[in-house]
């Protein structure tokens, strides 16, 4: 029986580069296959091209044996083939409803609409507000939607890119039994995932791209994630450096006194009578279930959300990290160095009056990519010809470039590979180290633990500071179960 999905010899260059080098992939009926790599190893670009998203410069699709010329999503669509974008795709001003009917081409007239939209989520484990809009959903509800809209065309062949990646724990488990359900139904599923964990647990054959060459194929549970990690790198020595942690805690930096913030968006939760405090020197991780007020208690600190009552000081200047890069931090369309200067505004060194000096801007932007490891061609790169890691790294070097006082980031290594997640890792606790107050919070509780010097739950719009060296378990109980006199 021929292959659902083959690749054959994809070659792909973006300007001066080379994002695919013969790519050869094949998936097999009934078959989960995990495709992993670095940040711009080119698993995006592969499965792209599989979904029409991009056109290959050479090399051949077949599916279920025959060849295709696949110009667009609506022929890969035809062909049974659906993709789960890792970034999201949705049209923010419409109602997620309006977004899985256009994409299903399903009709939108809103009472039937939003009772399929319902039977859906219903269906699926993943339900949704049909009626909320797309721009309005936090990270987790906009994967969780992409998904749906992948799910709502009947698709036979799912190209899902980095599903799981801004999904709280249970939410990914649930997720990852649905996909692995799909061999039942005779589905077949490409799953990009930078968690070495759900490939070996639930794929059936695992891919291995470095710098757009296929360098491995092979059983999942054949290879302990160690050698995986390593063929994924092309260093078998390589480790994750720790950087060490800072003697004592500062000065306080974030001060907040019975502080109450309106919910950001439908899906939501208000902030109600939280005290807390940061210093500098520490980094503070925030533990939540998605939409119990962490979003509103960081964008609040970063000065995005007003306060309702209470009491809040932060030392400035503060940078903030959103969570989508891609909506929030970036441009796409702009270059790397218009990017930077946008995010300094008129704190940027290169100023001059009413001017800007971009000679000064490109040159600050080339030695920014050097420090931060960035792979580009140069400052006049477009954003969005990048990496998602290398994009992270830049909104990061642009965060810390204004010398803050405080850093106060979402998510901050959300679909990056485990190279890329060490190394914001080890920028942030650096920025501590030299006296910044850093805030964040992690979709991943093992990274919260990893992490932080302190760690404060929020729930249901709640703050616990916890004791230090609280452990996963009793950081992971008070995020899901009501504490007498919280708060």
């Amino acid at each position: 029986m021929a292959p659902v999905l083959e690749l054959r010899g994809i070659i792909k260059h973006f300007g001066p580069v080379q994002a695919l080098r013969g790519a050869d992939f094949i998936l097999e009926e009934g078959e989960i296959h995990a495709l992993l790599g670095e940040n711009g190893a080119g698993k995006s670009t592969l499965m792209g091209i599989a979904f029409g998203l991009i056109r290959p410069d050479a090399g051949q699709i077949l599916v279920r044996g025959n060849p295709q010329q696949i110009r667009g999503p609506l022929d890969a669509r035809q062909l049974g083939i659906g993709m789960v974008h890792q970034h999201f795709t949705s049209v923010p001003a419409l109602t997620a409803a309006d977004n899985i009917g256009l994409t299903a081409g399903w009709s939108v007239s809103p009472g039937p609409l939003y009772r399929r939209v319902r039977d859906l989520g219903e269906q699926t484990g993943l339900p949704i507000d049909p009626a909320a809009r797309a721009e309005d959903l936090p990270a987790v509800l906009k994967q969780r939607l992409e998904v749906l809209k992948a799910l709502a065309t009947d698709a036979r062949i799912l190209l899902l890119d980095e599903p799981s990646s801004v999904l709280s724990p249970a939410e990914a488990e649930s997720l990852l039994t649905r996909i692995q359900g799909f061999r039942s139904r005779g589905m077949s599923a490409v799953l990009i995932t930078h968690r070495l964990d759900e490939a070996t647990r639930v794929a059936d054959r695992v891919t291995v791209l470095r710098r757009g060459e296929v360098v491995h194929t092979g059983q999942a549970n054949a290879e302990p994630p160690a050698r995986l990690a390593a063929l994924m790198i092309g260093d078998p020595g390589w480790a994750p450096q720790r950087a060490s942690r800072s003697a004592s805690a500062g000065e306080v930096r974030v001060r907040a006194q019975e502080l109450a913030v309106e919910r950001s968006g439908p899906s939501g939760a208000p902030l109600r009578e939280a005290t807390f405090g940061a210093r500098s020197g520490e980094v503070v991780g925030i533990a939540a279930v998605e939409g119990n007020g962490q979003r509103e208690l960081l964008r609040a600190v970063a000065g995005l959300l007003r306060p309702s009552q209470g009491k809040l000081e932060v030392s400035a200047p503060v940078s903030f990290v959103p969570e989508d890069r891609t909506s929030e931090a970036l441009i796409g369309e702009f270059t790397l160095a218009e990017n930077l200067a946008m995010s300094q505004g008129q704190s940027g060194a290169w100023v001059r009056g009413p001017w800007l000096d971009w000679g000064a801007v490109e040159r600050r932007t080339l030695e920014l990519l050097g420090e931060f490891s960035v792979r580009a061609p140069g400052p006049k790169t477009p954003a969005m010809a990048l990496s998602g890691g290398n994009q992270q790294r830049m909104v990061l070097a642009a965060a810390l470039e204004r010398h803050p006082m405080v850093l106060v980031a979402e998510n901050p290594t959300r679909g990056l590979d485990i190279k890329a997640t060490a190394e914001i890792h080890a920028r942030l606790r650096e920025a501590a180290n030299q006296g910044v107050a850093v805030l964040f919070h992690s979709s991943d509780l093992d990274e919260v633990v990893e992490l932080a010097d302190r760690v404060l739950v929020v729930r249901k719009g709640r703050v616990i500071e916890l004791p230090h060296g609280a452990t996963r378990q009793e950081i992971g109980a008070r995020m899901l179960v009501e504490v007498p006199g919280a708060g």
